[in-house]
């Protein structure tokens, strides 16, 4: 971890204990932890909310554990008894199959869908695999809605304020305290915002290249252009069709760096980069943590994504 990230770690652990400590409520009637809210929160993006906005009134169970791609949940008997047991369910409906079964089955009045928050659009990122040749079904190759808000700070602005809501819904005992929590979470995301719009307001390049199309908002919303190798499933196979398109890219464009993640293999990625003699970095979708940086926040970690996104891009 390098030391800027070492910083952002350790000043959201001094801001969540002095959070934690001056804006808890009263233990709720409703929670069954030692008197605490029960909340489970189907993958990281959407933990952190829960942990950072919830604080010591709240219990907070995550489907999806450190190492494990979100996208390949399964889920154990035991997990989904805690989805039936829990006062409230954080979830993004058709990112995780397995997580929207069981809230169906099990937890209707206490799921919580965050994608009409993020308000998820069409971002012209192909999230269905195709075997080579295979053409596209226009119906889906035009309008898959994109899942990854949370690598738009704006759209995670927007899902905080309602999870907040939701967790002063059901617990109205601390409602204040969840308020207060999110008020300095969101003045956080803020910040985050604020230095990336600075931070790529000047680069020489604008294409950034990635292992999978997860970064469709926020090239958006800076400017940049976001080239994926695979689509929606990060392990997906690219056809070699589509690995040629890459490379071309990478040469008419004069792309550095070929990026890939945490939780899936790199050997496309490093292979594509060999061939065209670039590098390669790693540009996290924070979808899930891994063993190696499962100290880090969705806050430090967006903040390294922007620094290697500066690196590759060339910016002032």
């Amino acid at each position: 971890m390098r030391s800027s990230a070492r910083a952002v770690v350790a000043g959201v652990a001094v801001l969540a204990t002095v959070t934690l400590a001056g804006c808890g409520g009263s233990p709720s009637a409703g929670g069954s932890g030692g008197g605490k809210l029960d909340v489970v929160a189907s993958f990281y993006p959407l933990e952190f909310i829960a942990r950072t906005v919830g604080g010591d009134a709240v219990n907070v169970t995550t489907l999806t554990a450190p190492g494990v791609e979100p996208h390949d949940l399964e889920l154990t008997p035991k997990q989904v008894g805690e989805i039936a047991a829990a006062k409230l369910v954080v979830y993004e409906k058709s990112l995780q199959p397995a997580v929207d079964e069981a809230v169906e089955q099990n937890a209707k009045d206490a799921g919580f869908d965050v994608a009409p928050a993020a308000k998820l659009e069409a971002t012209g990122a192909d999230f269905e695999e195709h075997e080579e040749g295979e053409a596209k079904p226009a119906a889906h190759a035009d309008e898959a809605l994109d899942p990854h808000f949370w690598l738009d700070p704006i759209r995670y602005t927007a899902v905080v304020n309602a999870v907040t809501d939701r967790l002063a819904a059901a617990d109205s005992a601390n409602a204040d305290g969840y308020k207060a929590r999110a008020k300095t979470l969101l003045d956080e995301v803020g910040k985050l915002d604020g230095e990336y719009k600075s931070g790529l307001a000047n680069c020489k390049l604008k294409t950034f290249v990635t292992s999978h199309e997860a970064f469709a908002y926020l090239a958006k919303r800076y400017g940049l252009t976001m080239v994926g190798i695979a689509g929606f499933t990060p392990d997906a196979e690219p056809t070699p069709t589509r690995i040629k398109e890459v490379q071309e890219i990478v040469k008419s464009q004069h792309v550095t760096t070929i990026f890939y993640e945490e939780l899936v293999s790199p050997k496309v990625a490093e292979t594509i980069a060999r061939d065209v003699g670039v590098k390669t970095a790693v540009l996290s979708p924070i979808e899930g943590l891994s063993d190696a940086n499962s100290q880090e926040t969705y806050l430090s970690l967006m903040r390294e994504n922007l620094q290697e996104l500066r690196k590759a891009n060339s910016c002032a």
